[in-house]
């Protein structure tokens, strides 16, 4: 577990059990937000989600695993093994283990070599009935008590139905309370979208150091996003892997949709997005696409080329990528951009500064003075045009919003400002302030006129 939750400074709370029992409803509940996706299908969660929850004063972090198989699978290169193997590191990592069975299909062998695996790994367990909906429902508990289990506790996440009971039970297993890392789970929050396959979890379990998701050769085997706390250079972070994201008339199956649904959603609670691109394909139009959606979210942007050691040398040459990728795509030409290979490592290292530039950029304070001589600047090297005849003027500028940047500019008729010299503008604020990365927002508005002012003025003060 450790390079997902270290120095998180809270205790680890582990839901485990084999496919479709409910633990990934049941997670839902417990962190208080649809963070895992649920459906019928069994297998659904393959990759470990960990998200903070509280209960009665305390704060941990509660995983969500894949479903576990107590028995090894023959080839441990199965993407069952891999799950197996991944929740197996879970509870190595837990300070409690939640085991969940599934109360309307009964007790099975799966169950009972799950409960066999606890009790070698020495760790706290609490063990819960899922699906438990109504009263007449709890008769089903007695069976599982064939297991050996000494206490099982009925619960329905679909109808929160003995939750609040098993957060009081996970809170008196977990150890004393330690001193806790101000703000864990928080930081600079980092999307990786892109297109299936480019090599987002690649990239993740490289720069965490460890495989926290797993990894197939097949497209789409991440389907949740998934939150991962780190740290570089003393600064925080959240890693977010997202689903990979098709043209919509490429996906057809239901859960693949429901991922890239949740993946374009990530864009609303993330801070920076890092694009992930295949090296040998260049910037597609679908990955166009994402960009454009970042940029439109208010996005500070990262493209990551990946894949580059795939590439002969003769086409290892970041300018020539650089500019056929702004050829293709003009209004892209700006971002900052990265070659690297998750597989070896290469330009990784460029990385995390880059993202401080950016994130630096996002947060930036413009100082009214500058603004106003970089505004004066740009009207000097080029007269805003006269629409109708009617000259522009713009009388002054000044910030007005953060994260991203936001300038209002007062002018004389701000409807009539054309949008090609709106982005003019915008481009010469980027580079007089150097907000790499940073999708600069414009306003204009109209200055109220002198006597406006002044009877709003004389208003105030008979108040």
């Amino acid at each position: 577990m450790a390079a997902d939750v270290a120095g998180s400074g809270l205790p680890v709370v582990v839901l485990v059990g084999r496919p479709n029992v409910g633990k990934s409803a049941l997670f839902n509940r417990v962190v208080g937000a649809r963070r895992a996706i649920v459906d019928d299908a069994p297998g659904v969660t393959r990759d470990r989600l960990v998200a903070p929850a509280s209960h009665a004063g305390r704060t941990f972090l509660c995983v969500d695993t894949g479903g576990f198989l107590a028995e090894p699978p023959r080839d441990p290169a199965t993407l069952a093994a891999r799950v197996r193997a991944q929740t197996l590191t879970a509870i190595q990592g837990a300070d409690c283990v939640v085991c969940v069975f599934d109360g309307q299909s009964g007790l099975g062998p799966a169950d009972r070599g799950t409960i066999d695996v606890l009790r070698r790994s020495g760790k706290p367990a609490i063990f819960v009935v899922q699906k438990i909906d109504t009263p007449r429902h709890e008769a089903l508990v007695s069976e599982f008590y064939a297991a050996g289990p000494d206490r099982l506790l009925p619960v329905s996440a679909a109808h929160n139905r003995g939750v609040a009971a098993l957060l009081d039970a996970v809170v008196a297993t977990l150890p004393p309370a330690g001193e806790a890392t101000a703000g864990a789970g928080q930081g600079t929050r980092l999307a990786l979208v892109g297109r299936p396959n480019v090599g987002k979890s690649s990239l993740l379990n490289r720069l965490l150091g460890a495989e926290r998701t797993i990894v197939a050769p097949e497209p789409g085997t991440t389907r949740d996003a998934i939150d991962t706390p780190l740290s570089v250079g003393g600064r925080a972070y959240v890693l977010i892997d997202t689903a990979g994201i098709r043209r919509r008339t490429r996906i057809t199956e239901p859960l693949e949709r429901h991922g890239a649904v949740r993946a374009l959603g990530t864009l609303a609670r993330t801070d920076l997005v890092l694009v992930v691109l295949d090296a040998k394909e260049g910037m597609t139009d679908q990955d166009a696409h994402l960009v454009g959606r970042a940029w439109e979210a208010g996005r500070g942007t990262i493209l990551l080329a990946n894949k580059w050691d795939t590439l002969p040398r003769e086409r290892r040459d970041r300018k020539a990528f650089a500019a056929a990728l702004a050829a293709a795509h003009p209004a892209f030409a700006e971002l900052p951009l990265l070659t690297v290979s998750a597989l070896t490592g290469e330009g990784l290292s460029g990385l995390f500064p880059l993202v401080v530039r950016v994130e630096r950029a996002y947060d930036s304070a413009l100082p009214t003075p500058a603004l106003n001589r970089a505004l004066a600047a740009a009207v000097a090297e080029h007269a805003p045009p006269s629409p109708g005849g009617r000259p522009l003027r713009f009388l002054y500028a000044t910030q007005t919003g953060r994260r991203p940047p936001v300038v209002t500019i007062f002018g004389s008729t701000p409807a009539t400002v054309p949008r090609a010299y709106a982005r003019y503008l915008a481009a010469r604020f980027t580079a007089a302030f150097e907000l790499v990365g940073v999708p600069l927002r414009l306003d204009f508005r109209a200055r109220r006129p002198e006597g406006v002012r002044a009877r709003a003025r004389r208003g105030r003060r008979r108040r």
